[in-house]
């Protein structure tokens, strides 16, 4: 069996925005001048990436990240190293794709290349042995998925209140919520954004888990004062509080508080995820696999972490994290995003795919005699999409 085709489409919506509550702390904060912050982070296309063989077999792949580059890097640097070689072989195939971009690549948007790639090509092997990817990659761990609620954007304290309260009658065993005031608004915006944390906790109780989201917007001594801060409100974890590069300030930080840290959603492969084990920085492990690598990659980091008593909760709900979390041990739950009006990015793979799984009490199921990753492309209600190939 041979690659003949590699295609990618890219999905570029054009339809409504909402954008009026959401508002949460970004990289971009902490810089003066900036009218809107959060405009870098909003992310309004997707990339599909299709690989076909020559027994009729296609597997489907997509990034999030930065997806008209990334599309770039697959048709002028990728696809030419994929013609004629056997999908099944994943892991060597990684292999040529990494070294063969190791000069210009590394981390960002060429791994997300490669990852998309990997994804397809896991889902070729899933089809061709009749298997979903969870079985390929050790098989399911569980009897389900437990999932916390991902969103709770809304600074506006008795919104926020009222949806914590309405996903926690929906079963989710957990809510995730950003800091909705920037480094730059000091001692008042941090109270704030500790009492967005006080209402949430509030609203769930005490058997719920809560998480605060930093999003990379702050500084160690920011982030110290706030952990301070947030220690009466029992949080599960909190996220990103630095830039993905300042490593060795995570491990300054964990030393300094026992809060849970987590990150890595912007983090790449093992070697990167290697580094986070030597420096001691993160207690848990968030990859995307359509960012970290794609399966190859993942598999690996998370044997890395079941080794070290890391915990795996992959970035984002969709159906390639979800493979990973049902077949490892080190994954506790995964992260959903709800469908909902396009509001960040988060939410466009609901309005692409056929076949992501929906929460039903907070938990997720897949389907043992599905083959693949389980995806197809849908092929109604795209009015909306630019899809250009």
């Amino acid at each position: 069996m041979k690659i003949t085709k590699v295609r990618t489409k890219l999905y570029k919506w054009t339809g409504p925005v909402l954008t009026t509550n959401t508002v949460f702390a970004t990289p971009l904060s902490p810089l003066h001048f900036q009218n809107d912050s959060q405009a870098a982070f909003r992310f309004f296309s997707w990339l599909v990436v299709e690989i076909e063989t020559d027994e009729g077999h296609i597997g489907y792949g997509n990034a999030g990240l930065s997806p008209d580059i990334t599309k770039a890097v697959i048709d002028s640097k990728l696809t030419a190293l994929l013609i004629g070689e056997n999908p099944l072989n994943t892991e060597y195939l990684f292999e040529k794709m990494y070294r063969s971009t190791v000069a210009f690549g590394r981390k960002g948007t060429v791994i997300a290349a490669i990852s998309a790639i990997d994804i397809a090509l896991w889902d070729i092997k899933g089809k061709v042995m009749n298997q979903p990817v969870f079985m390929l990659m050790g098989g399911r761990t569980t009897p389900d998925i437990e999932t916390y609620y991902s969103r709770l954007y809304n600074r506006d304290l008795e919104s926020l209140y009222n949806e914590a309260v309405h996903y926690k009658a929906q079963g989710f065993s957990g809510m995730k919520l950003r800091c909705g005031y920037p480094l730059t608004d000091g001692v008042s915006g941090m109270r704030k954004n500790v009492e967005m944390v006080k209402v949430v906790r509030e609203a769930v109780g005490d058997d719920i888990n809560v998480m605060l989201e930093g999003y990379m917007g702050f500084n160690l001594a920011y982030a110290k004062q706030l952990l301070k801060e947030l220690e009466p409100y029992n949080l599960r974890w909190a996220e990103e509080l630095l830039l993905p590069d300042e490593i060795h300030n995570f491990a300054k930080l964990r030393q300094y508080t026992d809060i849970p840290l987590s990150g890595g959603e912007h983090e790449y492969t093992r070697y990167g995820f290697h580094d986070l084990l030597q420096t001691g920085a993160l207690d848990i492990f968030q990859f995307d696999t359509n960012r970290v690598g794609g399966f190859t990659e993942a598999q690996k980091i998370c044997n890395m972490a079941l080794a070290h008593g890391i915990e795996v909760i992959p970035h984002g709900g969709q159906m390639h994290n979800l493979h990973v979390v049902l077949s490892c041990f080190a994954s506790p739950m995964a992260e959903y995003f709800p469908q909902t009006e396009i509001e960040v990015g988060n939410e466009m793979f609901w309005y692409i795919f056929d076949g992501e799984a929906i929460a039903e009490n907070g938990r997720l199921q897949l389907d043992d005699k599905l083959p693949g990753v389980g995806l197809t492309l849908k092929t109604e209600g795209l009015e909306h999409f630019i899809i250009t190939e």
